[in-house]
């Protein structure tokens, strides 16, 4: 499928606002897709080309819940956290808003470009600030980042290290005076070293991924819907904390028969997903 690139220009009714504000806007977009995303209230999700097991699975779970509650997600389509977060979008439905580097007749990196069709096929939007045929250039990348966090209403970063392009896009996020959101890491990992440092300069922690939406005053899917989509040993937890109204892990274990390493592991992801919330020892399903 062939799609027809339009140029907005910065003074075009077209042009986002949110981005027409931002310290050294674009003066003019190129898009490929549907270009009254530039519009909607989205959420910009980034992070490292190199990851972790834990930093692919949480972007692919921020990814998805976004697109659950149709709620596009912004990020510049790389290697790694980026392309996760923007796979977890479109498994669930959603849209996606890719940034471009270069022009969109040179999408890169090459690898994506399956992922860049994905996200067309299913009503996404391409964006650049370059000439449709314009190469990639090393400069041009942190560029495009003060693109990326200004087309969110907030920015979460999943996992950076003290290099990582995504430092860049929530610095730019902080100058626009948007919230930024990271994900708490170990902090032996050089992959979270990046997200611990912006929590320790006031970045807000991101443990429950609905606060994402709600920080831009989205409403999310219900409970119900959520636990209808559990797997079988989560919804087993599920249904013991229900029973008990409340729950210690050990009791957890015992009454679904897992071991309580398993259980804690299970009830961490539930946590993050807003299904359950913990005070004083014990689990409890968020109200």
């Amino acid at each position: 499928m062939t799609y027809k690139i339009q140029r907005i220009d910065i003074k075009s009714s077209e042009f986002p606002a949110r981005l027409r504000d931002i310290p050294d806007p674009p003066s003019q977009l190129y898009c490929m897709g549907d270009i009254s995303l530039l519009k909607a209230d989205s959420v910009s999700v980034v992070g490292s080309r190199k990851y972790t097991l834990y930093g692919k699975t949480i972007a692919t779970m921020i990814g998805r819940r976004l697109g659950e509650n149709s709620i596009p997600v912004v990020s510049g389509l790389a290697y790694g956290i980026d392309a996760f977060a923007h796979r977890g979008a479109l498994d669930a439905g959603g849209k996606v808003i890719g940034v471009l580097p270069g022009g969109l007749n040179n999408m890169v990196p090459v690898k994506n470009r399956d992922l860049m069709r994905q996200g067309l096929e299913s009503g996404g939007l391409m964006v650049s600030e370059y000439e449709p045929d314009d190469h990639a250039e090393k400069w041009k990348y942190p560029r495009r980042n003060r693109i990326i966090s200004g087309l969110g209403g907030c920015t979460a970063v999943v996992e950076a290290n003290m290099n990582s392009g995504s430092l860049i896009t929530a610095q730019h996020a902080m100058e626009q005076g948007r919230p930024v959101f990271a994900v708490p890491g170990n902090i032996n990992s050089q992959f979270s070293i990046g997200c611990n440092l912006l929590i320790r300069d006031g970045a807000y922690p991101l443990v429950v991924i609905d606060d994402l939406a709600r920080c831009i005053g989205k409403d999310t899917a219900s409970a119900t819907a959520a636990v209808m989509k559990l797997g079988s040993d989560e919804k087993k937890i599920y249904e013991a904390v229900q029973r008990y109204n409340g729950a210690v892990p050990d009791r957890i274990a015992e009454d679904t028969g897992m071991t309580a390493a398993a259980v804690n592991a299970i009830v961490t992801v539930m946590e993050i997903k807003g299904l359950f919330q913990t005070y004083a020892g014990k689990i409890f399903i968020a109200g």
